[in-house]
Formats: structure tokens, sequence, C-alpha cells
């Protein structure tokens, strides 16, 4: 065997021997992975009937609150959801309503770190009440006994600024006609009443939480015996765009 021959070999043996390697320690690290992952599995369960009777609203809104830190913390973890789904398929008692608006930058579950079964979620652009927002709270909390109404807004809300543009378009014209009170309701701001001011846009968005927390007792005379009697807590928020982070009003 000439020089040459045995040089060939014996980089074909090394090269042979590093993919070995190489593959047994990818068997390794996705061994490993999968051991993570299943520690990181949070094999949490559907609320029951009698858990949702023990909870109160304050304790659902710290719970709310905590779930929001680990969000803006990342330190979410990973839900079996194939077992929530088969374990909720025959009831669901959720802690809360949120009535949140469309955006597809707001992922409410997410955003409180909850799963399924765990809220009812509302949308609807610039997060306002109507007849059939208002009959969906009732269901969720008169019916299926959900302690806490959460009205959530948000940054740079599209339906806000346009609200203050007096925007007309098609059905978004009577859609804005809902939100427009939070609008002219500022009368004591002083500065640009434009969707060009951030500080403007943010105050509407406020007013509009705070005018929509007022309609839900005041055009629902069911959500308003449940307040009154302190077995319901009407909430609001806004949800930070830049930090993940919701600040309850």
């Amino acid at each position: 065997m000439n020089y040459k021959s045995l040089l060939l070999q014996i980089t074909m043996i090394v090269t042979l021997l590093a993919c070995q390697n190489k593959h047994e320690a990818h068997e390794v690290n996705d061994a490993d992975e999968v051991k993570v992952n299943k520690v990181m599995i949070l094999a949490d369960s559907v609320l029951t009937a009698d858990q949702q009777a023990k909870l109160t609203p304050d304790e659902i809104i710290a719970l709310l609150k905590k779930g929001n830190d680990e969000f803006v913390s990342d330190s979410l973890t990973v839900r079996n959801n194939s077992a929530k789904v088969r374990r909720a398929a025959l009831g669901q008692y959720p802690k809360a309503v949120i009535l949140s608006c469309l955006d597809s930058r707001v992922p409410v579950e997410d955003v409180f770190h909850r799963g399924i079964g765990d809220v009812f979620v509302a949308r609807i652009a610039g997060n306002f009440v109507n007849e059939d927002i208002l009959g969906s709270m009732e269901f969720g909390c008169k019916v299926a006994g959900a302690k806490v109404i959460l009205v959530l807004g948000h940054e740079y809300c599209g339906a806000i600024k346009s609200a203050i543009d007096d925007v007309k378009l098609g059905n978004i014209t009577a859609m804005l006609s809902k939100i427009r009170p939070a609008v002219t309701s500022l009368t004591s701001f002083t500065g640009d009443k434009t969707s060009k001011n951030n500080d403007f846009v943010h105050a509407v968005c406020e007013q509009n939480v705070k005018l929509t927390m007022q309609q839900i007792t005041a055009k629902s005379p069911m959500l308003k015996e449940l307040v009154d009697k302190n077995q319901l807590k009407v909430v609001g928020a806004i949800y930070n765009m830049n930090t993940g982070k919701v600040d309850f009003l």
C-alpha cells in the first residue's frame, strides 16, 4: 500500500469517527432536551366548580397580576394543552372575564399566563361594551361563575386613534361612535388633541377603559347586583406594548 492510499484510509476513518461522536452527542442533547421539557411542563389542572367557589375576586386579581409578572420576565411554563383540552371538555369554571381589543399584538391568555379553561376572553376593536358583550359577560359571571371582569386597553390602539380622528368608513363609523365619548369627555386635557399626540392617545385609552367599566354596571342590573354583593369586581388595566406589563388602574 502506497503512502497516499494509507493517508486516504486514515482520513476516512477519522471522518467516520468524528461523525459517530457528533451523532452520539446529538442523541445525548436530544435526551437532555426531552428531560428538561418534561420538567418544565406545568401539570396544572382545569379549575373545578369547588375551587372556583373558594376563590375571591381579590385573589383572582392577584393571580392575574402574578401571571403578568411571569409573562414580562419570560418565566412562562410549558403547558400540556392536549390534556387540558380533554379535562375541560365536560365543563368550564373560569376565574375571570377579560374584555380586550381585537388587536393581534395582545395575546390575552399569554399576557396573564393563563391557559385553557382559565378565563373568558371577549374581543372587540376598542374594548367597549354593547348588548352582545354584556350578554356574554352575564353568562360568564352569573351562569359560569367568573368573579372578575377586567377591561383591558392597550397602548398604540388603532381604534382609539381612529376615534380621535373621527374616521368615517363603512361599519367602522358606527363602531367608533361607541369610543368617541372617551374623546369628547376629556375637556380638561391640555395639549394637542390629535392621534399624533401620544399623551392624548394614552389619556383617551384610559378614559375609554374607565367609561366601559362604568357602562358594565350601568347597563347590566345583573352584573351590578353581583358587584353590590361583593361576588364580582370590575377592574380596568392598560397593556404596555413595549414591555408587556399590564398596569391596573
